[in-house]
């Protein structure tokens, strides 16, 4: 492993890439089976991105259905199955993401994800998409006992990536990607184009990312001093 080389972690959903059409859209899928129709839509993206089980229960509420814990639990995984039959439909890369990473490899930074998506899952999506080759490690929702905002999926992928901690930072687009960061005692930038767009400045991140093409000029203004 290479000593003391710098490391920028993304997150996937909202981050690198909008993913909530395909998350609402396998949700609608569970309650089609249901007999309840197209339940979640425009509007429900950032629910799509708390995940499956967000999901599940914002359309149980939105139903009129007292939720129930052990139901969504049961949905849950034909919800994971709909998902995977149809990943990429409507998920795009947000523009510049991958000039960017590719930028940041080339210039001599390690580059990796960790996300709260089931690592299969995401390592196909990341393989549909034509990227997952930029990326030195992943780590997913099962790939350790723990998961975001605890901080050591965070150190995993950095060291997994060849990465050091103290020379790392984290690119995200929610609280749980600023709790991880500041659990780890790393910088994080959060992304001011994802479905929160400007309002995610309201949490403080050290930087808010407004453009891709802005990342690569942040990386080396922050871990050249680290």
């Amino acid at each position: 492993m290479l000593q003391g080389r710098s490391c920028v972690v993304f997150d996937l959903d909202g981050t690198l890439a909008d993913t909530s059409g395909d998350l609402l859209a396998a949700a609608n899928a569970c309650f089609g089976a249901m007999g309840a129709g197209e339940v979640l839509g425009p509007g429900d993206e950032l629910t799509a991105l708390n995940g499956g089980r967000a999901m599940l229960r914002a359309g149980f509420a939105r139903l009129g259905r007292r939720v129930d814990e052990a139901e969504v639990d049961l949905w849950y995984p034909r919800l994971l199955s709909a998902y995977g039959d149809a990943i990429a439909v409507h998920t795009r890369l947000y523009p510049g993401a991958t000039a960017a990473i590719e930028a940041l490899r080339g210039t001599g930074h390690a580059v990796a994800i960790c996300t709260n998506k089931p690592e299969a899952l995401a390592d196909r999506l990341l393989q549909v998409l034509g990227v997952r080759s930029l990326f030195a490690a992943l780590i997913g929702a099962d790939t350790l006992p723990t998961r975001k905002p605890d901080p050591e999926p965070y150190r995993q992928a950095v060291a997994r990536a060849g990465g050091t901690l103290a020379r790392s930072m984290l690119v995200g687009d929610t609280e749980t990607d600023l709790r991880t960061a500041r659990a780890a005692g790393v910088p994080v930038a959060l992304v001011g184009f994802g479905p929160e767009g400007a309002e995610i400045a309201r949490l403080s991140p050290d930087a808010l990312l407004h453009s891709y093409a802005d990342l690569p000029e942040l990386v080396a203004r922050w871990l050249a001093a680290r």
